[in-house]
């Protein structure tokens, strides 16, 4: 497995393998400033390609970055986008920035938008609607629906949105519900698990289930162990628990994601030397850190 950091663009990815790239690793609230320069302050989105195919986790704030490096970058000579757009779920960090992808405004384009949280009382498109709607925003839903299509599924299906990948779902638990991923493509596996809270006792089973023996896990690393008793039924993991759950599913390498926005670059800093002696090679999860496999 490679890695890189520095700034990302959006130009081509892994011809046979997996390439991930971070645009967007906060969780909760965007918190841009000097304080988490160097980690990023930008809120959930994952770019994963797939041999080339782009696949897209999350729409938070990140989101209008990767936008912008592909406008400039492989769609600048009129190539369409064809992507897609699978939701962990619909909270408004992971989605807030949706409004904001400027190719979800060119006709011409294609975006599947995939969820499997919402269940049969609602849909995407009926909570886009009240996303982009007055006297919230004041562009209506309906002018990115020329170039967007919406999947539901149920979380624990698997998918396959597109020939030679393979995408298992897990119910993650989570307040209103959300889904974890496990992408698999050529021989190689990627787990995001994100927004989700871990049992007392031991690690999820359906979590340890969906990523075991994957090359990458990004977890939802929100708080530490002694900052998650206060936050008991908020619906978030620490990363004294992706460690443990790598440990217990056989994971390669874990990528701790969904930063607290009160954990600033010297917090972060800390966790990421103690996690490395906890269980070595993992990572903290960076704005622009691009990974191959």
């Amino acid at each position: 497995m490679a890695e890189t950091a520095g700034t990302a663009d959006a130009a081509g990815g892994a011809p046979d393998g997996i390439l991930v790239r971070f645009w967007g690793v906060r969780g909760s609230i965007a918190t841009p400033g000097p304080a988490s320069a160097r980690y990023g302050g930008n809120t959930s989105c994952i770019e994963v390609r797939c041999g080339g195919r782009l696949l897209i986790f999350d729409a938070g704030t990140g989101i209008r970055l990767l936008g912008e490096a592909l406008q400039a970058g492989e769609l600048a000579d009129g190539t369409p986008l064809d992507a897609d757009l699978f939701l962990t779920h619909t909270h408004y960090d992971h989605v807030g920035g949706l409004p904001f992808f400027t190719p979800a405004y060119d006709p011409h384009n294609r975006l599947i938008l995939w969820e499997g949280h919402l269940g049969p009382e609602r849909t995407l498109q009926q909570v886009l609607d009240q996303l982009m709607s007055a006297p919230l925003f004041p562009v209506p839903v309906n002018l990115i629906e020329t170039s967007c299509r919406y999947r539901k599924f149920t979380a624990g299906d698997t998918l396959e949105p597109r020939p030679g990948i393979r995408i298992r779902t897990a119910p993650l638990n989570h307040p209103n519900n959300a889904t974890g991923y496990r992408i698999e493509h050529g021989g190689r596996s990627v787990c995001i698990v994100t927004d989700t809270e871990h049992r007392r006792g031991g690690p999820d089973p359906r979590v340890v289930e969906l990523v075991r023996g994957a090359d990458l896990m990004i977890y939802d690393s929100t708080y530490t162990d002694a900052e998650y008793e206060r936050h008991v039924g908020w619906g978030h993991s620490t990363w004294q628990e992706a460690c443990r759950v790598a440990d217990a599913a056989g994971v390669a390498r874990t990528v701790l994601f969904h930063h607290d926005p009160t954990h600033n670059d010297q917090t972060l800093d800390e966790i990421g030397t103690a996690a490395e002696a906890m269980r070595p090679g993992t990572l903290l999860a960076a704005e622009g850190m691009t990974l191959t496999l």
